[in-house]
């Protein structure tokens, strides 16, 4: 999946098209992400121990990740993001970093 937690993302379609949130979680066998103050819905709560007042909350809900695009920190444009290997050739030496389309920069490293 090309979102993590704490990229920076674009929404591309949809009510919140053109907003510019920070990913808080990523449900990955569901392909959806929730976005900070992106896609809010209303909870009708029943009082419990946890909120013992109840009421109506509202929170974010997920997105589906095709609707994001990530924004590269350094040129600060929404990106496609390429794989990158790097280090030796070799099965255990070679590690995968995320790149920005735009100006070739290294997002983010995974091991």
């Amino acid at each position: 999946m090309h979102v993590r937690r704490n990229d920076q993302v674009l929404v591309l379609s949809g009510e919140y098209r053109g907003k510019k949130g920070k990913v808080l979680k990523v449900f990955a066998t569901q392909n959806r992400v929730i976005v900070e103050g992106i896609n809010f819905i209303k909870r009708h709560m029943r009082p419990s121990n946890k909120m013992p007042q109840g009421g109506i909350i509202k929170k974010e809900a997920p997105v589906n990740v095709s609707n994001v695009m990530v924004i590269c920190p350094k040129c600060n444009t929404p990106t496609r993001i390429k794989r990158n290997f790097l280090g030796k050739e070799g099965k255990n030496s070679r590690r995968k970093a995320r790149v920005c389309r735009n100006c070739s920069e290294m997002i983010q490293e995974s091991a």
